[in-house]
């Protein structure tokens, strides 16, 4: 009943539409990720590894595998190309104990063209603090690949960086654990005041239903602090709370990507009356290069001349009235307009400038 709860306030609130789960909008502070690295080498890859004189660090660490394993490498030079420095990293989950596997992302360090096909020696992964926390080995899976001939290269994706599935066994668990803990705290993952009343008042209305008390109190943009009841697990409490549906709240806000021409425009934008008028200007210059002769018997040569012709043509758009209420409004009075993505971030530019939009404007 605990669970069902929330649950079926859930089906409800979506009929209405803009709701969403605690779990999807928040984190419960304790139950994080850990990030991991490591170096290591990849071997075994088709002459495409680093150059060992640009990657000295490749052929110390290659002597020092080498010599590990006890094979004397003090004389002669090595040359060989299938060998690359890597960096490796992953996260580490929350609860994970020792003989999980992980995922694992290698990254080239050196000059290496590809990983493809290459394997990764055993390489222990550390945590923040320089403690061993898992240890990565397997082949290597890239989703790009470098075709290079005497005039021409095809690429496609990033060869110098791939995955190993499962690449990682942890083995050392960090310390997170909800058990014994009488006090939580939830952090939404985009602060907003409102957002965060809501949900303390929805988990205040679930647990009073359920446990005849409030259990939640807002600190913060961020940050609401539970208290777990008698008698009630913190694990069975998480278990309870994190379907408990909350109408999410957020900034009008429009967010702009000059270099794609992406523009995203947020639901609660809204855009006083305007006046716009949008036109272009084309320029258009034309080389029509001109042979020139000499006069006969002339000490003259032939020589050539330049000759460019350039247009201007201007294009006068007429004046229109832009008046957002809602996302749909502003999207189809931008449409009438016709006007191409990268003159839209430009009218957007303006209207922000005019004081007419009434958002937060963000440019990437």
């Amino acid at each position: 009943m605990a669970i069902a709860a929330p649950l079926d306030a859930m089906a409800g609130a979506d009929a209405g539409g803009g709701y969403s789960r605690l779990k999807d909008v928040a984190s419960i502070t304790g139950s994080r990720d850990n990030q991991l690295y490591g170096y290591g080498l990849v071997v075994g890859l088709k002459g495409t590894g680093d150059s060992l004189r640009n990657s000295p660090f490749t052929e110390q660490s290659m002597r020092s595998m080498l010599d590990n394993l006890g094979i004397a490498t003090e004389l002669g030079q090595m040359r060989s190309r299938n060998v690359a420095a890597v960096v490796v990293t992953a996260n580490l989950p929350p609860f994970v104990r020792p003989g999980t596997r992980i995922d694992v992302t290698v990254s080239s360090l050196g000059d290496a063209s590809s990983l493809l096909g290459g394997t990764l020696v055993l390489t222990p992964l550390k945590g923040a603090d320089a403690e061993i926390y898992a240890a990565a080995q397997g082949q290597v899976v890239t989703s790009g690949f470098a075709i290079e001939g005497d005039a021409e290269e095809v690429s496609r994706g990033v060869p110098t960086a791939a995955r190993i599935p499962n690449g990682a066994i942890v083995e050392r668990a960090v310390a997170a654990s909800f058990e014994g803990d009488d006090d939580l705290t939830v952090q939404l993952r985009n602060p907003d005041f409102t957002t965060a009343v809501r949900l303390t008042d929805s988990i205040n209305g679930f647990a009073k239903r359920t446990w005849s008390g409030a259990v939640a109190r807002e600190v913060d943009a961020r940050t609401i602090s539970l208290s777990v009841p008698r008698g009630v697990s913190p694990a069975r409490f998480v278990a309870a709370i994190e379907n408990i549906p909350v109408s999410v709240d957020q900034p009008a806000r429009v967010v702009i990507d000059e270099r794609t021409g992406t523009i995203v425009i947020g639901a609660d934008v809204r855009i006083s009356p305007v006046a716009i008028s949008q036109g272009t200007l084309a320029v258009s210059v034309t080389e029509l290069p001109q042979v020139v002769q000499p006069e006969p018997f002339s000490d003259g040569v032939t020589a050539v001349e330049s000759r460019s012709i350039v247009d201007v043509e201007q294009t006068d758009g007429p004046i229109s009235i832009l008046n957002g209420v809602s996302l749909s409004e502003i999207a189809a009075g931008l449409n009438r307009l016709g006007v191409k993505p990268t003159d839209t971030i430009a009218i957007l530019q303006a209207i922000k400038s005019a004081g007419a939009l009434q958002a937060e404007l963000v440019l990437q």
